[in-house]
């Protein structure tokens, strides 16, 4: 059917992740920067119009607020992972996840698939183990 996209199959569940490069996160970091620079005006042209108009909508500032703070959770959380990534290729170690993913350092639970950080090195240990 012309227009249709066809739907690729489902990677099965032992398949490795791929983890997005810096450079994808960097571009994405910089994207949300400037999302959230418009977004932020956009907030205070609306609070000035539903003053001038005497019109005010709490409601509506509530949204438009928890639109930044998710933005500005994303930006974070990729600082956070640039971070570990970049500490991680300068010490050369690190603990790593089952699915491939660097653990933080202090992280309880893997960013990229949820499971426990100590569940997660305790496999990649005994890997590591099984090797040698």
């Amino acid at each position: 059917m012309p227009g249709s996209r066809e739907q690729p199959a489902a990677a099965p569940s032992g398949a490795s992740y791929e983890k997005p490069p810096p450079r994808e996160l960097k571009r994405e970091r910089k994207t949300l920067l400037l999302v959230r620079e418009e977004r932020l005006r956009d907030l205070g042209g609306l609070a000035l119009e539903m003053y001038k108009r005497d019109r005010f909508s709490a409601g509506l500032v509530v949204e438009r607020c928890a639109e930044l703070v998710a933005i500005e959770a994303r930006i974070q959380e990729i600082d956070g992972l640039l971070d570990g990534s970049a500490r991680l290729r300068k010490e050369g170690i690190g603990a790593m996840c089952v699915c491939g993913a660097p653990l933080l350092i202090g992280a309880r639970f893997c960013a990229t698939c949820g499971r426990a950080a100590a569940e997660s090195a305790a496999g990649t240990s005994g890997n590591l183990e099984a090797r040698t």
